[in-house]
């Protein structure tokens, strides 16, 4: 009788299906809600349940000794540091915007999308730091991408960025100049580490290590004077070590010299203000996994960072530059 009831429940048990738990990133096929309802469901039924183990989270690579750790090919430098802000002195904000605009002889009958106000009529803007302008200036057409502003909406909103010599369209977001952001003074370092990425095999690694102290805003964050937080530093992101991967760290370097990796703001994920925060161009941070969303294996995702490098101003031909 015992052996009997051993066999059966032997082969019940090679038949027991298994029920999946989903992740947090939801890579798994089975919703964790119906993953946990089929079980209550088939445990009421008297059948056995078995659930697998969610995967695990490996957000840093194996050990590595400081001789493993190697310069990135084509490279003669494994770290950059950032100052504060060199302001451009020389041009008035008047200055700047002429620069970028074409005349308007006629203005289209349509809004300002600055301030919502006719083009053909005054602008709407009433703040200070613009002052008065002839009729004939009053409408400006960007060079580029042929977009019609009030020229007073155009200073008005240069006189709320950086000031540093740039301006982009609203509308298109065709950046005139070279853009820079507010990245608060740190270092960045890179190399390239023994380990293969999920979804590289055929290569090492490049490592790179940010890392940005707490200190005080300057004039071009949101708070000048008040204090501002750095959490989570040192931050390491990765990157496959081919051919893209170096092309990408190059432009990333771009990026960093023109302080436009991190800014200081509002944290999406706590909600806290005056802190570090990415600024638009997504890293990988998760070394052997990907429960995050922000691991391997991701095939589109030095492209997608080329093209939000793009969208800040960076394109192939200054990575051509780096040297």
């Amino acid at each position: 009788m015992m052996m009997m009831m051993m066999m059966m429940m032997s082969f019940v048990m090679r038949h027991v299906p298994t029920v999946p738990v989903k992740n947090l990133n939801g890579s798994s096929p089975v919703h964790p809600a119906l993953a946990g309802i089929t079980g209550i469901l088939m445990s009421a039924a008297a059948l056995p349940v078995c659930l697998t183990r969610p995967p695990k989270l490996v957000l840093h690579p194996p050990p590595v000794s400081k001789s493993d750790i190697k310069p990135v090919p084509g490279f003669g430098h494994c770290c950059r540091k950032t100052t504060k802000k060199q302001v451009r002195k020389g041009k008035t904000p008047e200055e700047v915007v002429k620069k970028y605009l074409q005349k308007v002889k006629s203005p289209p009958e349509e809004d300002c999308t600055i301030c919502m106000e006719p083009l053909g009529g005054p602008s709407g803007y009433k703040g200070p730091g613009v002052g008065p302008v002839s009729r004939a200036e009053s409408v400006g057409r960007l060079a580029q991408c042929g977009h019609q502003y009030h020229f007073q909406c155009l200073v008005a909103m240069y006189n709320n960025g950086n000031k540093d010599g740039s301006l982009q369209c609203p509308t298109c977001k065709t950046i005139y100049g070279v853009k820079t952001g507010n990245q608060p003074a740190g270092k960045m370092e890179y190399h390239v580490i023994p380990h293969s990425l999920p979804g590289h095999p055929d290569c090492k690694t490049i490592r790179i290590i940010y890392n940005i102290p707490p200190g005080i805003q300057g004039l071009e964050h949101p708070n000048p004077g008040k204090p501002f937080t750095a959490r989570g530093f040192p931050r390491h992101c990765y990157l496959p070590d081919s051919d893209k991967g170096r092309k990408v760290l190059r432009l990333l370097l771009v990026a960093w010299d023109r302080r436009l990796i991190f800014s200081v703001g509002t944290s999406s994920t706590t909600g806290e203000s005056d802190t570090v925060i990415w600024n638009e161009v997504h890293h990988k941070t998760e070394f052997g996994s990907n429960l995050t969303g922000h691991g391997f294996p991701d095939p589109g995702h030095l492209d997608n960072v080329l093209e939000e490098l793009r969208a800040q101003g960076i394109t192939e031909d200054d990575g051509l530059m780096e040297k």
